[in-house]
């Protein structure tokens, strides 16, 4: 398994929670780690990405309320979600890339009751 996502959960709205994923196989040095997210019915999407160089990006609807980190050393990648929203409910997915290589983990599961 390359990549485990974990500290999804129930949550009310305004909430925090933090995302964990521990990858294996590889250093994650690197890789650009990202957490995208599925809602139902919808389409996976962008949330978050670090670069190697830890430069990160965001979707325009998190920006100011989720942080992305990285513990190299570790080999973890963290979500920091704070002001969580009803819209914001869906699976969570860690993905490691890199030049010819992509690896997903199975999702974690965010619910936001209003």
């Amino acid at each position: 398994v390359q990549l485990q996502a974990s500290g999804g959960g129930l949550v009310q709205a305004g909430g925090s929670l933090r995302l964990s994923c521990a990858a294996s196989g590889s250093d994650i040095s690197i890789f650009v780690m990202s957490w995208y997210r599925q809602a139902p019915g919808k389409q996976r999407e962008f949330v978050a990405a670090i670069s190697s160089a830890s430069t990160t990006s965001y979707l325009d609807s998190v920006k100011g309320r989720f942080i992305i980190s990285r513990d190299n050393a570790k080999n973890m990648v963290y979500l920091q979600m704070s002001s969580l929203k009803p819209e914001d409910t869906a699976v969570y997915y860690c993905r490691k890339s890199r030049a010819g290589m992509d690896y997903w983990g199975k999702g974690t599961l965010v619910t936001v009751s209003s």
